[in-house]
């Protein structure tokens, strides 16, 4: 059984969170709280979450490789270290031209 790698007033690396795995995307919850989650992910290179909408938002955090965020159809590379906010209600798409790892922040609306 794994441990949770995430404990309170102990410094850790998302990079280090969590481990690839060949053609599958790994998440991993970091917080979970009713005002919103912090999940971590690890995506396979060719991976994909297919479009959807959530009603609330959503920052996303490259920690590390590169993915594509596509926005109401249009898409935008990001590069380690970059982040976009996937606004509430609007259809958005992610996908991994490569491996990538990033870090997902809901904020929800109360």
């Amino acid at each position: 059984m794994e441990t949770n790698p995430f404990i309170s007033s102990e410094p850790f690396s998302f990079k280090d969170s969590v481990q690839y795995s060949d053609g599958a995307i790994v998440s991993k919850r970091v917080l979970e709280k009713p005002a919103g989650n912090v999940s971590l992910f690890a995506f396979d290179a060719g991976q994909r979450i297919n479009e959807h909408s959530a009603p609330f938002d959503a920052l996303v955090q490259v920690v590390e490789g590169e993915a594509t965020v596509i926005i109401n159809k249009e898409a935008y590379s990001l590069a380690e270290g970059q982040s976009i906010i996937m606004p509430a209600n609007v259809p958005h798409a992610l996908e991994a031209p490569k491996r990538f790892k990033m870090l997902l922040t809901m904020i929800k609306s109360q």
